[in-house]
């Protein structure tokens, strides 16, 4: 059950699209076409890092990121898939699954700090964020 007390970061809100809810996490779209990129982000107030969880929202977290990784592997067809919760730049918990091709431009570094994102235009967010959904189940 959702935390009544949680807030989506204004910045993740800023950079992302909505695709859906999962019983823990809400899962976001990143703003950013070169990189198919999933933020999920548990609904509980005051999170910082993973340990912070608990324990059974842990169980909960690791089975949402299996679930995100598993539909970008199947809409995406990657060659490696990065999940990642740094929390430097936005406190808040949230972590990225990250879909990775060996011919994307930040390949084989990671994805911060290469280049300018390229923004969806919206006819292909919304196909994506339709695909998405179905592979969550949310359709």
């Amino acid at each position: 059950m959702p935390d009544p007390a949680f807030i989506l970061d204004p910045r993740l809100d800023d950079d992302t699209f909505a695709v859906g809810e999962l019983t823990l996490s809400t899962v976001r779209l990143m703003d950013d076409a070169r990189f198919p990129w999933l933020i999920l982000v548990p609904k509980r107030a005051g999170l910082a890092d993973l340990v912070d969880l608990s324990d059974a929202d842990a169980v909960t977290m690791n089975a949402e990121i299996r679930q995100a990784s598993r539909v970008l592997r199947e809409l995406t067809s990657p060659y490696k898939l990065n999940v990642a919760a740094l929390g430097n730049a936005v406190r808040q918990l949230h972590v990225h699954v990250i879909a990775r091709f060996e011919d994307d431009p930040a390949w084989p570094k990671p994805v911060w700090g290469i280049g300018a994102a390229a923004s969806y235009d919206p006819a292909t967010a919304d196909t994506l964020i339709t695909r998405l959904r179905a592979g969550f189940g949310l359709a």
